[in-house]
């Protein structure tokens, strides 16, 4: 059976590594074309290479950086004469701060690229989605989104956060049949997580809090969002879809 995905168009942010990149693959083997976006320009050529189609194009952006966001999505619909899908996984993963050692440039900076830049992107693209042809968003926040964790109080107000924007853009949005889900990560053996960071003996610690005894890998998020993308999550609006292994709360 066809997917239901072929033929459409998907901008993904944070597409040079960990869950964006896998994404990207995931998405291109259902046949989608893909416009790739990431601060970092250097990992996107080799995601783009990665991809099971010739329809990519690749965009450096700041989504902290509303009028860098206006251009890319620009550029997008310009080449592809259309956009279906947004995968709004840029982001910045957490520092551990007791709240008096918090430094406010951090602090700014998570807002700025976790939540506005959410914001951002959502903004630039929304009236380029057709209205009830199968359009959606796809966000991402996290474990940390749900539950509280100390010292991380800012990652986890700007995670809170996009699941509370992401879940009024669903009841916004709706009726004009676009989809807004969320996906919330555990933990994920991305280049960017602080266990695989920190090295082996952090990632068993952190492996051993989950049920599964292991750390979830970007392609089992992937699959997630290409679900939530396709026909077969039609009417599924506003949910959050935790991949993290069975993390004991």
């Amino acid at each position: 059976m066809a997917s239901s995905l072929n033929g459409k168009v998907a901008l993904i942010t944070g597409a040079a590594s960990g869950i964006g990149r896998a994404t990207a693959v995931k998405l291109s083997k259902l046949g989608c074309a893909l416009a790739l976006t990431d601060v970092v320009e250097a990992g996107l050529s080799e995601t783009a290479e990665l991809c099971y189609t010739e329809k990519v194009i690749v965009a450096q952006l700041d989504v902290s950086n509303a009028e860098q966001c206006d251009l890319v999505v620009k550029e997008t619909v310009e080449y592809f004469k259309r956009l279906d899908h947004v995968f709004n996984c840029a982001g910045i993963n957490p520092t551990a701060y007791p709240i008096l050692e918090l430094p406010e440039g951090y602090f700014d900076k998570l807002v700025a690229v976790n939540l506005k830049g959410t914001y951002n992107v959502t903004r630039s693209t929304l009236s380029h989605l057709k209205e009830h042809a199968d359009c959606s968003f796809v966000n991402v926040s996290s474990i940390l989104g749900q539950r509280p964790s100390k010292e991380m109080a800012a990652y986890c107000a700007t995670k809170y956060a996009i699941i509370g924007f992401s879940k009024s853009m669903a009841l916004e949005l709706g009726p004009k049949g676009i989809r807004v889900n969320i996906v919330a990560p555990g933990f994920i053996d991305t280049p960017t997580n602080a266990s695989v960071k920190a090295g082996p003996e952090a990632v068993e610690r952190s492996a051993q809090s989950v049920s599964l005894g292991r750390l979830g890998q970007a392609e089992e998020v992937a699959n997630a969002v290409a679900f939530l993308m396709g026909d077969e999550a039609k009417y599924i609006n506003g949910s959050v879809v935790e991949i993290n292994g069975g993390l004991a709360y």
